[in-house]
């Protein structure tokens, strides 16, 4: 049985990133109709961002070794005042070990990732988490073209940003599936793109979809 942690971090409801992960979830439950499918909406439902017990909580667990939840547990139990934190931060950590597959809408805001979804990042990592085996798609919309061979491609960070924090934690088998020009639908200076908008769409809705009859049907080992 598949696992599916998914997520959305778009300000907008009727965002094209959500649009991609929707469409993503309904041919990933027609394809695997006993998985589990976890939802958070990152900004209906934010996780509260890093405070300075959250960062003790990280440096604790390096001072003491930890490897695993359980490990945080006995550690937290001797450490009345790291309660707080570790009650918010755990089940953020479950859903994640638990999931196989990760899907994130994660719209590119000012070249890089919302905070949104950068709180997430900050709250769940911790030094010991192994996300090795698990395979991650990420959905994102930007307002602009930043490919390769683009005028601004020197100007994502978002991207580059993701592969590189996955990579650390061991998670290799990243795909990002992106929509392109979004803002040719609404800035008039950017109307000529349209066209280009359209056939970004197109693909990238394609892309998903056969993304999620490809997934893997089993929890790693």
């Amino acid at each position: 049985m598949t696992h599916l942690l998914h997520l959305d971090a778009s300000g907008r409801t009727n965002s094209f990133s959500r649009r991609l992960g929707a469409a993503f979830l309904a041919d990933w439950r027609a394809a695997h109709p006993d998985g589990v499918h976890t939802y958070r909406d990152l900004v209906a439902d934010p996780v509260p961002p890093v405070d300075e017990d959250r960062v003790h909580l990280a440096t604790q667990s390096s001072v003491h070794g930890v490897r695993d939840i359980e490990a945080m547990d006995r550690m937290v139990a001797g450490a009345p005042g790291l309660a707080g934190s570790w009650a918010i931060t755990r089940p953020l950590v479950e859903q994640l070990l638990a999931a196989d597959v990760l899907l994130l809408g994660v719209p590119m805001y000012n070249f890089t990732v919302p905070a949104a979804f950068k709180a997430w990042i900050d709250r769940v990592t911790l030094p010991w988490l192994p996300l090795k085996g698990k395979t991650a798609v990420v959905l994102s919309a930007r307002g602009g073209a930043y490919g390769p061979g683009t005028p601004r491609e020197q100007y994502d960070f978002h991207e580059p940003y993701l592969r590189a924090y996955f990579s650390v934690l061991g998670l290799d088998d990243v795909t990002f599936v992106h929509t392109e020009l979004t803002h040719a639908t609404v800035m008039p200076f950017l109307a000529r793109f349209r066209e280009q908008h359209e056939v970004s769409q197109a693909a990238a809705l394609d892309a998903v979809r056969a993304l999620a009859t490809r997934v893997r049907a089993e929890t790693p080992s």
